[in-house]
């Protein structure tokens, strides 16, 4: 992971340790763009003071966006959103019985004036988190937008790729099923 000292573009909150299987696809695809950033365990309801304290500083510091995780319904991405003027994106995630649609809930339930941005649960959650906290910075940085224009027509290629190969092998089926009598 690239740790930034002191002033990392984007900060990863997790509730728990645990959590990091998941998280860490969000930190790949930051590290994949070069955007500094660090992933902390910091839980909305057992260390609440110690994570509105770190999410100020880390505001005050100047961090872009905050990447929030956690499951059940445990709120962590509200609680950052609570106390930072910058974008929070909710990743939830499926660490209770009910398989992260309680964490779904409590993150894109947010009340009118406290945005967050929430992303699919699980691991696919936390690989769009990464890209659109990317987005959010290309906003203002021509070069990491065309990093993303090239990110995208490489995922247009593998499935134009994937296509033909599949179009391939349907032809070859249905030659190989015709039979002359």
């Amino acid at each position: 992971m690239r740790r930034a000292r002191g002033n990392p573009d984007v900060v990863i909150f997790m509730g728990s340790d645990s959590d990091w299987t998941v998280m860490a696809k969000a930190a790949a695809v930051l590290e994949e763009f070069g955007i500094p950033h660090l992933a902390i365990v910091s839980s909305a309801h057992r260390t609440h003071d110690r994570t509105v304290r770190l999410v100020k500083l880390f505001t005050r510091r100047g961090t872009r966006v905050f990447i929030a995780g956690a499951g059940a319904a445990a709120h962590l991405a509200g609680a950052v959103a609570a106390v930072t003027p910058r974008p929070v994106i909710g990743v939830p995630l499926a660490s209770s019985p009910l398989s992260g649609l309680d964490s779904l809930l409590s993150t894109a339930q947010m009340p009118s004036g406290i945005p967050v941005a929430c992303t699919a649960i699980g691991e696919a959650g936390a690989r769009n988190a990464g890209l659109l906290a990317v987005e959010i910075l290309a906003v203002a940085d021509r070069r990491l937008e065309r990093r993303l224009e090239s990110y995208r027509s490489v995922l247009e290629r593998e499935v134009v790729a994937k296509d033909a190969r599949l179009q391939r092998e349907r032809r070859q089926i249905a030659t190989r099923g015709k039979v002359k009598i």
